[in-house]
């Protein structure tokens, strides 16, 4: 009985495309975001720190990802290459003496104009070719911060990010890097909620169903790919930083490998195509579902008394939570976020779908 569209009538342009028709999604979102704002409160520092930090911070990187591939079509497995080159670029320069708050921003633009470059290979191939485009500049990348002591110390070192401070405070309680992190993933879905409003929106979408009759209508596809893959690039700089200095407090090669690009694009296909919702859902059964399987399933084996191998009961569950995504893309394609969706869109007519029955 939540949602309900009586009593609401579009009049005008403007009121036909406020960012929520719908009084009971606001609604939804800000009872979403007091929880946010209090779960440092009322959860232990554990789930906190374990849990909900990197789902924030891996959730603006995947909404920056999902820009790119549900927005502007165009596929992306080179992502954690520009996250390594936001968080070391935000770490040298943190270590130079600029502010953080300058770090940060400096690591946004570097990633922004490498990742510029992807967009002039998006112009020459597409699909599939594309991809392995990215790829390809995904290997170059690990290469060179593995070859690079100068950046990195060495393939095997680690580069200890100094003391995050934020205009002129550091911060170095749990609570207060916890703060950074939702705050930095809530600037990036107001700005995906608001891009789906624009010009450029609208334009990445024709863009993305059809570059060429986009061109006929007088869309840039060249220049609005630019602007997808440059923006997209900055919220994966920003990101990289952000999960540097208030997850892993220092970074290394190994953080940024093609494996992360493929588990970021694990993260948006399973949430769903430039699905805002989705993505959180995506990232959240990606990054926090092995770990719920895993002690699920070895409480599972306790009291039913089940004997596995180690070397065994190490892979089922893994197994079982691979199984668990095939199932979910099986049961809806198009992701969580449609899941999602059809579920909202049931209970604005519910009950009154009975009546044709």
């Amino acid at each position: 009985m939540f949602y309900r569209q009586s009593g609401i009538r579009h009049t005008d342009y403007v009121s036909d495309s406020k960012l929520f028709p719908i009084p009971a999604d606001r609604n939804l979102l800000l009872l979403i975001l007091l929880i946010a704002l209090a779960a440092p409160f009322i959860l232990a520092p554990f789930y906190v720190n374990s849990y909900i930090l990197p789902w924030l911070i891996w959730t603006a990187a995947a909404l920056g990802l999902n820009l790119v591939i549900g927005w502007a079509g165009q596929l992306h497995l080179g992502y954690a290459a520009l996250m390594a080159v936001g968080a070391y670029t935000s770490v040298h320069a943190a270590r130079f003496g600029i502010p953080w708050e300058g770090a940060l921003l400096i690591g946004g633009a570097l990633s922004a104009v490498i990742g510029s470059l992807f967009a002039f290979a998006a112009l020459r191939v597409k699909g599939l070719y594309l991809a392995l485009t990215t790829l390809a500049l995904q290997f170059v990348m690990d290469w060179v911060l593995s070859h690079s002591p100068t950046i990195t110390g060495g393939s095997h070192a680690s580069l200890q990010a100094p003391t995050f401070r934020l205009l002129g405070q550091a911060i170095t309680s749990d609570a207060g890097r916890y703060y950074v992190a939702l705050g930095w993933c809530v600037l990036v879905t107001i700005f995906l909620l608001n891009l789906r409003r624009t010009g450029l929106g609208r334009a990445l979408v024709a863009v993305r169903e059809k570059d060429y009759a986009a061109a006929i209508l007088g869309v840039n596809s060249f220049l609005y790919k630019i602007i997808a893959f440059a923006t997209s690039a900055f919220i994966a700089g920003i990101s990289g930083g952000i999960l540097v200095v208030c997850y892993y407090f220092l970074v290394t090669p190994e953080q940024f490998t093609v494996a992360v690009s493929i588990q970021l694009l694990a993260m948006v296909i399973v949430g769903g195509l430039a699905s805002i919702i989705g993505t959180y859902l995506g990232v959240g059964l990606i990054l926090l579902a092995p770990g719920v399987v895993n002690r699920l399933f070895g409480a599972l084996a306790g009291y039913f008394d089940l004997r596995f191998s180690p070397e065994t009961f190490a892979h089922i569950p893994n197994a079982v939570y691979g199984a668990l995504i095939i199932v979910f893309l099986i049961i809806e394609p198009m992701g969580l976020g449609k899941i999602y969706r059809n579920i909202r869109d049931y209970l604005l007519v519910w009950p009154f779908d009975q009546l044709k029955k």
